[in-house]
């Protein structure tokens, strides 16, 4: 299966310029995507730009990944409501960095001919002055051109800065450079990037008579009309420090019958006779939600690692009555919060665990989990209580410093499905 055919199938096209099929069956071809580096990780949002250049080198291709350090500075006005904030050049540098460390999971950067490599586009706008850029670049698009944009056209009732209004003339200078310096013909993005691609195709053709072409991707949709790529906290993140593989995991466990039909193609490596059979399952039994599990399961071991998934397996059977109290202390503070966030909480004195308390008072008296002390001894007699997943067998039991998780934590149990955290203050 050719590239094209591999990404028509998946449903990862938006607009194909004419020629760009016949130009990657004739010979390998470079080709690159530019990444936003507005923050220190890139998102879910990435994803299927990220999964074009996987799927792209897969084919034979030579796939580069161009970080946006000039660009970065500046900001890409396509179909935003207003201008973006300038970033200093020292927190660029930090977020480029942490964006490259990201990439290089995804593309293989030692495979031969086709190798990927990793470009920054602030190395060649450097030392260009600003005449050498109205001349090299401004003088081969007019502004009737540049005017005709939709990204362009959608901001003059509300406002564009001349900076913004020439972003698309420096993306398309990084198409021509590449063009010029590694024979790079395609460039790939975004539906919205369209316009901006375009433009560099433009211009390498009226500088040098050559011949470029643009592909793009839809921009990802829910079934429920939602953002992709967000959850009740905000962005999903594939930096583990921002959003845990728990609740990475969760994300994809999460969708819809119909967001993980459509999101198996685009942001796994199944293939075509894998994905018909597991949804052919997946129909035939709906509520074991066979998608979702494999859905989670591929997205989240290609992001973080096997040991990840299967953290976030495990984590996840704690919550539903499944795990035990040794996969509950392996749980980090970080995980073991996702995976008890909303859980009802009291707070105690770590002086109370350090003379050490018995269950009864801890339970009855000093936090608000039972209404009695009473209430606390019929439930442990009836084996209703757990801490830290262990069944409370003996009401005479003491609660000490050795019973906490992650130095601060103990879980109560009340019956099959309440929980509740006590946490200790330290200070």
């Amino acid at each position: 299966m050719t590239f094209i055919e591999e990404l028509r199938w998946r449903g990862m096209i938006h607009d194909l310029m004419p020629g760009t099929e016949e130009q990657l069956s004739k010979e390998m071809t470079t080709g690159y995507i530019g990444f936003d580096p507005t923050a220190d990780s890139l998102h879910i949002g990435s994803l299927l730009p990220i999964m074009m250049l996987v799927h792209f080198q897969r084919s034979g291709h030579k796939p580069l990944a161009l970080v946006g350090g000039a660009t970065g500075m500046i900001g890409d006005p396509s179909f935003k409501a207003e201008e973006r904030r300038f970033l200093d050049e020292e927190t660029l540098r930090h977020n480029l960095e942490c964006q490259k460390k990201q990439l290089e999971k995804f593309l293989d950067f030692n495979c031969g001919k086709n190798s990927a490599e990793i470009v920054n586009n602030y190395d060649w706008f450097k030392e260009f002055s600003f005449l050498g850029f109205l001349r090299e670049v401004g003088k081969h698009i007019t502004v009737n051109y540049m005017m005709s944009k939709d990204s362009v056209k959608k901001r003059l009732e509300t406002g564009i800065s001349f900076t913004e209004f020439t972003y698309q003339l420096i993306q398309g200078h990084d198409f021509y450079h590449l063009y010029a310096t590694k024979n790079c013909r395609l460039q790939m993005g975004g539906s919205d990037q369209w316009g901006n691609i375009v433009t560099g195709t433009e211009l390498i053709r009226r500088k040098e008579g050559g011949e470029a072409f643009a592909l793009t991707c839809p921009l990802v949709t829910k079934a429920d009309g939602g953002k992709f790529g967000k959850s009740e906290q905000g962005n999903v993140w594939l930096d583990p420090a921002r959003t845990s593989p728990y609740t990475f995991y969760q994300f994809w466990l999460n969708t819809s019958d119909e967001d993980a039909a459509k999101y198996i193609k685009l942001f796994t490596l199944l293939t075509q006779e894998q994905i018909e059979i597991l949804t052919a399952e997946h129909i035939q039994a709906p509520h074991l939600r066979l998608l979702q599990k494999r859905l989670a399961e591929e997205v989240t071991t290609m992001v973080h690692s096997k040991a990840d998934l299967e953290m976030a397996v495990e984590a996840s059977e704690i919550l539903f009555g499944k795990g035990t109290a040794d996969s509950l202390k392996k749980l980090d503070e970080k995980t073991f919060l996702s995976v008890f966030e909303g859980v009802p909480m009291s707070q105690v004195d770590i002086e109370l665990l350090q003379a050490g308390i018995n269950i009864v008072e801890l339970l009855g008296e000093k936090t608000d989990i039972f209404p009695s002390k009473g209430e606390v001894r019929r439930m442990i007699k009836g084996g209703g209580v757990s801490l830290n997943k262990a069944r409370i067998e003996d009401e005479t039991l003491d609660v000490g410093i050795s019973n906490l998780l992650n130095n601060r934590y103990i879980l109560i149990q009340k019956g099959k499905k309440n929980y509740h955290l006590i946490t200790v203050n330290n200070s």
